[in-house]
């Protein structure tokens, strides 16, 4: 079915519209993508779950794009997109090296007092007058005493379960919700947003036997186009630290899913909008690299969800991955 919608005088089929919709929410979830990792870090004042090897070649792809764009002269609401991009990632990068900086500086801090500490108890021990009595009398209270350490400890964790079990499942409700709510309003702000920029006459469907924003122009230098595929290859390559890194801790503690989850959409969404637009193979093939892309790095996220059901995250890990 092919139907035609009107408005001020302007016409496109339903294949256009939504090629426009689903363009218009990935520009959004990329747009919000760094949020929820950036607020993530900030309520953990730490960034120990995050991979800085994956936010470095994450930003290396953001560089060559931007780079690319401008030498390509591509339309400017591309390269300004380009430029947003590598401020956020420059703010995520320096959040997280001052979150590890600080906190290394904090560890060190408590190393070098238990080190003072572990010199100065025999001292203290040789002092202490209750080390007068009979020989294993001193034993047998310090067991006596472990061992009533560990009675109370084990009446309180019984004691606490249940509370811990209910607030758990309360976390994970809680944080179900934000977190579709989340998605529902990217998708709601990306669909409004193509709303009115072709009511307004700013967005117009790309005639489908034409070039694509994604297609180099014939006159496009070969450098840019080389920059373009090198900036693919960076984005598909960039997870794979952070993969690594929670393969080898057994855990995505620190890490935000809907991070992740964002970055899913904005690709899926991507890949519908080429694919929305034509099936024709010409037009097929000359996306096919951003198509790769694309499901490469959905491939990608779908590993890290998983990583998030096997491993959790702590007390991050609210929102399961079914």
């Amino acid at each position: 079915m092919n139907v035609t919608i009107a408005g001020y005088g302007q016409h496109l089929t339903t294949h256009e519209a939504l090629s426009g919709v689903f363009g218009s929410i990935s520009l959004a979830s990329w747009i919000f993508l760094l949020v929820p990792q950036l607020i993530e870090n900030y309520r953990q004042s730490s960034a120990d779950g995050i991979s800085l090897a994956f936010l470095a070649v994450w930003f290396i792809g953001d560089v060559t794009n931007l780079i690319g764009a401008l030498w390509a002269q591509l339309v400017p609401t591309v390269s300004a997109l380009a430029v947003y991009f590598c401020f956020a990632d420059l703010i995520l990068i320096a959040q997280c090296v001052y979150y590890n900086d600080k906190n290394a500086r904090r560890a060190a801090r408590k190393a070098s007092t238990r080190s003072e500490d572990s010199v100065e108890q025999p001292l203290l021990g040789r002092r202490d007058s209750s080390n007068v009595g009979l020989p294993g009398s001193h034993t047998r209270r310090r067991s006596s005493a472990a061992s009533a350490s560990a009675s109370a400890r084990e009446r309180r964790r019984r004691a606490s379960s249940l509370p811990s079990l209910v607030e758990e499942g309360e976390a994970r409700g809680g944080a179900w919700a934000k977190n579709v709510a989340s998605i529902v309003g990217v998708c709601a702000v990306g669909a409004a947003g193509w709303a009115i920029a072709w009511k307004a006459g700013v967005w117009v469907p790309t005639p489908e036997h034409g070039a694509s924003p994604s297609d180099p122009e014939p006159d496009t230098p070969l450098g840019a186009s080389v920059l373009g595929y090198a900036s693919a290859v960076c984005y598909l390559g960039a997870r794979i630290p952070q993969i690594v890194k929670n393969q080898r801790e057994r855990s995505c503690e620190g890490l935000s899913l809907l991070f992740f989850i964002l970055s899913l959409l904005g690709n899926a969404t991507y890949g519908a909008g080429i694919l929305f637009h034509s099936l024709e193979k010409e037009y097929f093939l000359t996306n096919l690299p951003w198509l790769i892309g694309s499901l490469g790095t959905i491939v990608e996220d779908v590993v890290i969800f998983i990583q998030f059901r096997v491993f959790g995250a702590g007390e991050s890990s609210a929102l399961e991955v079914v």
